[in-house]
């Protein structure tokens, strides 16, 4: 009886695993536009828990010029990990105002916590070395527009 009901726990757990599994990799993100230091940038737009929590997770690849913005549902100190993420980032974490606050390098596939210094609202995955290849950094100011 114990071991018919681990095999139930286990099977359970699959499916379970399995279906949200499924579920992330059906997401659909929006897109939004940012600009900064006079040029404007395309990104994917991750605006809810869901879309938050899949990010770039699971992808081989990013485009050079590809990259995410994530907008929280209030300002805080936002922290980031890498989990299920095969390609190096890095992030700027932005206030409310639009100034970056930090501008910091991940790992692909670190469990570590990536934390911003101060309260943001947003925060913007490009490629490792995008930023500083972009000259774009800490106390630069981000205007984020909604496409019509």
């Amino acid at each position: 009886m114990r071991v018919v009901f681990n095999v139930f726990v286990l099977l359970s757990c699959f499916v379970l695993f399995s279906s949200f599994n499924l579920h992330a990799q059906t997401i659909s993100f929006g897109e939004i536009q940012v600009k900064v230091n006079g040029k404007a940038y395309k990104l994917e737009y991750a605006d809810t828990f869901e879309k938050r929590a899949q990010g770039l997770m699971n992808r081989d690849s990013l485009c050079e010029t590809c990259g995410m913005l994530f907008k929280f549902e209030q300002p805080k100190v936002a922290g980031f990990w890498m989990k299920d993420t095969l390609i190096p980032l890095d992030i700027a974490f932005v206030k409310a105002d639009g100034t970056i606050t930090d501008v910091k390098s991940m790992k692909a596939l670190d469990l570590n916590s990536t934390n911003s210094s101060d309260t943001v609202l947003y925060a913007w995955e490009m490629n490792k070395g995008w930023f500083a290849k972009n000259n774009i950094k800490v106390g630069d100011t981000v205007v984020i527009c909604a496409f019509n």
